[in-house]
């Protein structure tokens, strides 16, 4: 018999935060593919005599349709499954992908099979932390975030080793043994309550239609913050992985070796991590509200990526990668912001849904910047062009993002306690009765949860922090 009946708060928080743990690691696994491809760019064209633009669409495909069916399963089932799902799919995309005769190969095994995996890995895990946390999300998503950076750090280097050793296909091989450690941590994840049962009349047509549509919370469509706020992550996506898929080759072009091409990558990795922990810091000390801080990190950004050109004018290798670590350190304050600001356009219970929604449709910048970039390098014969126009996407969201409503209060718009009761009871009775693990699933511990969307004007008590 337990000698005691009730879960201690020491038992709460040691779980909490294991759950951060558990995402560190899956964010450094569903996201490892990406400084990899920057080394494997080069493997791919030369082995197989692609452009570089034909390479580019690999990592551009599978993860944007994936994501919103993802989170409707995650409604559906819970995360722990779909995300262990997720992992399987994953190794098994890396291990066909390591017996590629083509890029059409690549595209089906890397793009499709492995980038499925990473959508059921990255957004519910995502959706986990935050609903695990009401104090201290920003900084919980940063530390959950550095496992981006770790991955860049640590295993941009070994990857080249690999690639050595035993080729990039043997290099493919041992990513897919190692992505199905996304299994084990996926088993971490654990319920935060029971789903409702489906009633026995709800297989028609029609219920299956409200369900589907319940469950990809598809009403957000037709709402005006959280389009624009999509519209501006697409246009912050068209830059962001610019570096980290060009970079490498680009240092390669400028004459360095390819140790240190892959240290850049590395570095960018360590500014990285900082970055994303002092944001999430700074984000939860209240001085700024988070849209604030979002335009502000993203303008940085989008500097850095328009001065990357100019650090290795004349082969100046300590030029290139002091800018490249200015991009690691403002791409990494940026992270976590993304997805702490989704609460605050949706509200919490809308949240799941909303991240789905959100990576379809940003994922058409990636569908669009990393071609876009290597047709650029194509037609001018260098990547100058390539980062100058990601720099121009970033700071055309960063102007988008102003449009959103109340964006230039200066009163705080996060919610606040004495209303949430108020919005629920509102909100109850347009809520599907299969609301899924974000409406269904919240335990008693997470009482002060954020519930007012962004985009609900507050005039009571407002504090005003900017």
């Amino acid at each position: 018999m337990c000698w005691c009946s009730t879960r201690g708060w020491w038992e709460e928080l040691l779980e909490d935060w294991l759950i951060v743990m558990a995402g560190m690691e899956l964010m450094e696994q569903s996201k490892m593919w990406f400084p990899y491809h920057g080394g494997l760019l080069v493997e791919f064209v030369q082995y197989f005599g692609e452009s570089a633009q034909a390479v580019s669409w690999i990592t551009s495909i599978g993860w944007p349709c994936s994501s919103p069916f993802g989170t409707a399963l995650c409604n559906g089932y819970g995360a722990r499954p779909v995300v262990m799902a997720g992992g399987c799919l994953s190794a098994l995309g890396f291990i066909l992908a390591s017996q590629a005769t083509c890029v059409t190969h690549l595209y089906l095994t890397l793009g499709i099979i492995s980038g499925s995996g990473w959508a059921l890995v990255f957004t519910p895990m995502v959706a986990s932390v935050m609903q695990y946390f009401t104090r201290k999300r920003s900084l919980a998503m940063a530390l959950g975030f550095t496992g981006v950076g770790l991955s860049s750090f640590a295993f941009s280097p070994l990857f080249q080793l690999l690639v050595e050793m035993y080729t990039w296909r043997g290099a493919l091989l041992i990513l897919g043994g190692l992505s199905l450690n996304m299994v084990a941590c996926g088993a971490l994840i654990r319920p935060l309550g029971t789903h409702k049962a489906v009633a026995a009349s709800a297989w028609s047509c029609a219920s299956l239609f409200h369900r589907a549509y319940s469950y990809l919370e598809l009403s957000l469509l037709f709402q005006r913050p959280f389009l624009t706020y999509s519209l501006a992550i697409t246009f912050f996506n068209c830059g962001y992985f610019v570096p980290y898929v060009h970079l490498v080759a680009h240092s390669r072009h400028e004459g360095f070796s390819q140790y240190q091409a892959a240290f850049v990558i590395s570095a960018t990795g360590v500014t990285d991590i900082v970055g994303r922990v002092v944001s999430g810091w700074a984000s939860d000390l209240g001085r700024l509200r988070l849209p604030h801080m979002l335009v502000l990190w993203t303008g940085l950004l989008g500097l850095s990526l328009l001065m990357l050109p100019l650090g290795s004018l004349g082969g100046s290798y300590p030029g290139l990668l002091i800018i490249s670590l200015a991009y690691g350190f403002c791409a990494g304050a940026m992270t976590p912001l993304v997805f702490s600001v989704v609460p605050e356009i949706v509200g919490m219970e809308r949240m799941l849904g909303a991240l789905g929604l959100l990576q379809m449709i940003e994922s058409i910048g990636g569908l669009l910047g990393s071609p876009l970039s290597g047709l650029l390098k194509d037609l001018t014969g260098s990547y100058t062009a390539s980062f100058l126009v990601a720099g121009g996407f970033l700071l055309l969201g960063t102007m988008v993002m102003t449009t959103l409503p109340h964006f230039f209060s200066c009163t705080d718009q996060r919610p606040l306690q004495r209303h949430a009761r108020n919005y629920n009871n509102k909100q109850q009775n347009q809520q599907s009765p299969e609301s899924g693990l974000m409406t269904n699933s919240l335990s008693e511990k997470l009482n002060h949860i954020d519930t007012i969307p962004y985009s609900q004007p507050r005039t009571d008590d407002a504090t005003t922090i900017c």
